[in-house]
């Protein structure tokens, strides 16, 4: 479903969306869900994309989370397959994506951004689960991943109150990856997916299935034994390019992925 509130472009590797309601803070509409599905379809199936970062149009927002003006309460507003803005319960994506938040980033904003695998944070930017305030429960996600990405302790304080919490809050928690002055966002986003596309896609895309798989192993001798019996696993085990980035290293020279 096209939606003129989700914007998206490629070049060189990356894979942009831009959340487009900026006079309404990004606030999610039922129609923009089935867009960002399709997008994050499109990112998953394009092998020429290597990376995709999502984030809010204007200075003021990434995303104010759902528009409730919009939604119904009584659970009848559909979600997509992948669940929350397309990417909540999207488990079989192997490429980085990495949330650009760049102001308010509440509700449903802060659990896309929290589904992603990196958070690049303006100073300004502020973070929170308000739903408990409005009768509602971050059922989106963010009652999960934010205990899990930065501790029950610290995690139960903000989502039992619903309270805000800041950048350099949200750093020292764990699930903000790097904190940025506010006109170095864009620039420290493009310098991390430059970064990630000078490396090798299969290695890039193992390394991140292996480490969220890892992590729903019982223990670390699990994951470690484990790991050689995934397909991926023999699959770049296989590669070309894992042949290829020995060998470049040893003649001194820049490889040359194939991505098989």
């Amino acid at each position: 479903m096209a939606s003129k509130f989700i914007l998206t472009s490629a070049e060189d590797g990356v894979f942009t969306i831009t959340l487009n309601r900026p006079e309404k803070l990004n606030a999610l509409l039922p129609e923009m869900h089935m867009a960002l599905e399709e997008a994050f379809d499109r990112f998953a199936s394009d092998d020429a994309l290597r990376v995709c970062v999502i984030k809010g149009a204007g200075d003021r927002a990434f995303c104010a989370g759902s528009d409730l003006t919009a939604f119904k309460t009584d659970g009848s507003t559909p979600y997509p397959k992948s669940g929350y803005a397309g990417l909540a319960q999207r488990y079989d994506l192997t490429k980085p994506v990495i949330a650009a938040v760049n102001g308010i980033c509440v509700g449903g904003g802060f659990e896309l951004a929290l589904s992603c695998d990196m958070v690049v944070a303006s100073e300004k930017a502020v973070f929170g689960l308000p739903e408990p305030k409005v009768g509602l429960i971050a059922i989106g996600g963010g009652v999960h991943r934010l205990v899990r990405q930065a501790g029950l302790k610290r995690a139960m304080g903000p989502l039992l109150t619903g309270r805000a919490i800041s950048a350099q809050e949200g750093f020292a928690m764990g699930f903000v990856s790097e904190l940025v002055p506010a006109d170095c966002l864009d620039d420290a986003v493009a310098g991390l997916c430059a970064q990630i596309v000078a490396n090798a896609p299969l290695a890039v895309e193992l390394t991140k299935e292996l480490a969220m798989w890892g992590l729903d192993q019982p223990t670390l001798a699990d994951a470690l034994t484990g790991q050689v019996e995934r397909p991926a696993f023999h699959r770049w085990m296989a590669s070309e390019d894992a042949r290829e980035g020995p060998k470049a290293f040893a003649e001194k020279r820049k490889a040359e992925w194939k991505g098989r």
